[in-house]
């Protein structure tokens, strides 16, 4: 596909579609998806990790070595303001996950989760900052939590941002490349985190003085609500093989526990270890090998997707596709599945959902990347 480089192109793209009943089981006949129009809306950018879409149409992203670009509802694009001056960038760690305030109408709160560079070394901290009404400056708010460890060389760093419609925070955490953080309760690496905005720990956690709410994790970079149900599942990065979508239970374990050689970091064990993690929670879907690199995922809503409406969408980088999973009633494993996109933008990174039901899509492959707009075509 030869695609022109003004952001106003649109561009009609083909499908390959099929369908799986289970994580591992091999696939029956799928409904095809809707054929979708992909329109680029930002470029020149170098690895936008995250992005947001805000009320009045305004589009933010952040590039991971430091710095935020904003496109406004004319399509005029420009960086934004903002002192990132502690940001500690290396590796798969820096500036990543985004998320507005339920409240950002109002409130003009914007959270991202980030390295920090201080006096006493390196770690990662979920940051509030204040957007000015023209979209032109970032102030800098309160730390809203801190102490999230990172890795050595920045490896694993989680880091996803999700915005409760209740006001809270859930945060994805890496764990560091370390054989025992995954299943260290007093480490907040390798975990689900769920806190209030003023970084205490959120009600229904299961220790009320701690803001982890699962527990088990390798490397969570992608955190989803689906419509209607209040279920929110995580999308999580594999080792070599099994990257995993999981449905989250407060106070679940979901089973990675690399120490098998106390001091080594292991990642020859299964991401879910029922054997040596007894009452390990099972994926609702797994990638089996080889995996695909899935660092994000949302759910599509709107009559344009038609049969795949509620469809719950993943990015991969390696395969270069989007995978969208038809899940059962229940929400513990998977119906159908279809592949969109694969091989014609390179590396997909963050995909998230705008209420009009498109999908802002970003792309992961450190130079010309992009923001696309990913919705159904038109009748």
């Amino acid at each position: 596909m030869r695609i022109s480089g003004s952001c106003a192109a649109a561009i009609a793209v083909g499908l390959l579609a099929a369908g799986t009943s289970s994580a591992h089981a091999a696939p029956p006949e799928a409904g095809a998806l809707p054929e979708l129009t992909v329109t680029p809306l930002m470029e020149g950018l170098s690895k936008p990790w995250d992005v947001v879409a805000a009320p009045d149409g305004t589009i933010l992203t952040g590039e991971r070595r430091g710095r935020f670009v904003v496109r406004d509802p004319n399509g005029a694009v420009r960086e934004v303001r903002v002192d990132l001056s502690d940001l500690y960038a290396e590796g798969e760690t820096g500036l990543m996950g985004l998320a507005l305030a339920a409240d950002f109408g109002t409130s003009r709160t914007l959270y991202s989760c980030q390295g920090h560079r201080g006096p006493d070394g390196t770690d990662i901290r979920v940051q509030s900052w204040t957007v000015d009404p023209g979209w032109t400056e970032l102030t800098r708010g309160a730390t809203v939590l801190a102490g999230i460890p990172v890795g050595q060389g920045g490896r694993h760093g989680g880091c996803r941002l999700f915005a409760h419609p209740d006001g809270s925070l859930f945060v994805g955490t890496g764990d560091t490349a370390h054989p025992q953080v995954p299943q260290d309760r007093n480490s907040l690496g390798g975990k689900v985190l769920h806190i209030y905005p003023d970084g205490t720990p959120a009600a229904g956690n299961p220790d009320p003085d701690s803001p982890v709410f699962t527990l088990g994790h390798r490397n969570v970079q992608g955190l989803a609500l689906r419509p209607g149900t209040g279920e929110l599942y995580a999308v999580e990065q594999g080792t070599v093989r099994d990257d995993e979508v999981n449905l989250l239970q407060p106070g679940g374990n979901y089973g990675y526990r690399p120490d098998r050689f106390p001091f080594v970091y292991d990642e020859s064990v299964p991401m879910t270890d029922p054997a040596r993690v007894p009452g390990a929670i099972g994926a609702v879907w797994s990638s089996g090998a080889p995996t695909l690199a899935t660092p994000g995922g949302t759910f599509v809503t709107g009559a344009g997707w038609q049969g795949w409406d509620g469809a719950l969408v993943i990015t991969s980088q390696q395969q270069e596709k989007l995978l969208f999973l038809e899940l059962t009633a229940d929400g513990r494993s998977v119906d159908e599945t279809a592949t969109a996109l694969e091989g014609q933008f390179g590396r997909l990174r963050s995909v998230t959902a705008r209420p009009d039901g498109a999908l802002l899509v970003t792309t992961d492959n450190g130079r010309d990347d992009r923001v696309l707009l990913v919705e159904p075509a038109a009748d």
